[in-house]
């Protein structure tokens, strides 16, 4: 891919856990190399612990990686200083998975969404470009003035949603964006993330579990297990005929509602499912078709 928005080489993030009285390393993302270009959205899938959430907040500087580079449109932001990554925090943004939790429970949602123009803008006319973002998110100027509590699960995520377009990024990490809404309410708020990209030429990483909604939103998918990456490839095709065996147990999973696909897919994979994959520490990622890669078993 040439001159991509964003890419990381070799992105590893460790932890040390401490369990009575002993430490230990845990590897939440481990030598991760992609590259998303500008206007495409990005689907990251994997089961919960997979790294999937830490990749994005390394991306974004909220968790400094243990080692690796992440280079945005063109400058490598690994290793800079506070003042220096501030000035490249208005392009990067993020929407969070709980929308209450996400939001301040004492500040009104023009206050919510006036926060970072606050800190990252000049200033300028933050109320009435406040107010702009809101309404572009379906929150009318009579409902700002109001708390969080006063709104919905789904108007609480808009409210989120405008928080991070009103600096006007450029490219923003969804970081399972509709899973903590009802699947009505996920149908809208995914419509407006798509409509938004369309309308600002938004570049999004998406996150989530929810491999319906990645199969709807993502022009690629990267699958996630363990802290790598497994296989990466154009949404399309990666669900049509999924190559790693992993990412097959993935969509085998999903639930289907005609009781005969899913007892041959019980049959198919059995005790299999639950247990763990085997991959060689040293194996790469090999480019099976055109944009197409999986790691070798």
């Amino acid at each position: 891919m040439s001159n991509p928005l964003i890419s990381t080489a070799s992105l590893s993030k460790d932890f040390v856990v401490r369990q009575r009285g002993r430490k230990s390393v845990v590897s939440a993302v481990r030598d991760v190399s992609l590259e998303i270009a500008t206007g495409e959205t990005l689907g990251v899938v994997g089961e919960s612990g997979s790294g999937k959430s830490t990749l994005g907040r390394c991306i974004l500087g909220l968790e400094t990686p243990t080692s690796g580079t992440v280079t945005f449109d063109g400058t490598t932001l690994t290793g800079l200083g506070a003042r220096e990554l501030q000035g490249h925090q208005r392009d990067m943004q993020i929407i969070f998975q709980d929308p209450y939790s996400s939001l301040n429970p004492r500040r009104t949602a023009l206050q919510q969404v006036m926060e970072p123009l606050e800190v990252l803008t000049d200033r300028a006319d933050m109320r009435a470009r406040a107010l702009a973002a809101l309404d572009r998110v379906g929150i009318s100027a009579a409902q700002a003035e109001r708390l969080p509590r006063s709104f919905s699960g789904g108007q609480r995520q808009r409210i989120a949603i405008a928080r991070a377009i009103v600096v006007r990024p450029r490219f923003i990490v969804c970081d399972e964006p509709v899973s903590a809404l009802d699947m009505s309410i996920q149908a809208q708020v995914t419509e407006l993330l798509q409509e938004l990209q369309r309308d600002l030429g938004l570049t999004y990483l998406f996150i989530s579990h929810d491999l319906s909604v990645v199969r709807e939103i993502a022009t690629r998918t990267a699958v996630m297990y363990r802290g790598q990456l497994v296989e990466v490839g154009p949404t399309a095709a990666l669900f049509a005929e999924p190559k790693h065996a992993y990412t097959q147990r993935l969509l085998d999973a999903v639930l289907v509602p005609e009781p005969a696909v899913a007892r041959e897919r019980l049959a198919h994979f059995g005790a299999s499912v639950r247990s763990p994959l085997d991959i060689p520490a040293d194996a790469q990622l090999v480019e099976v078709t055109p944009g197409h890669w999986v790691r070798e078993a």
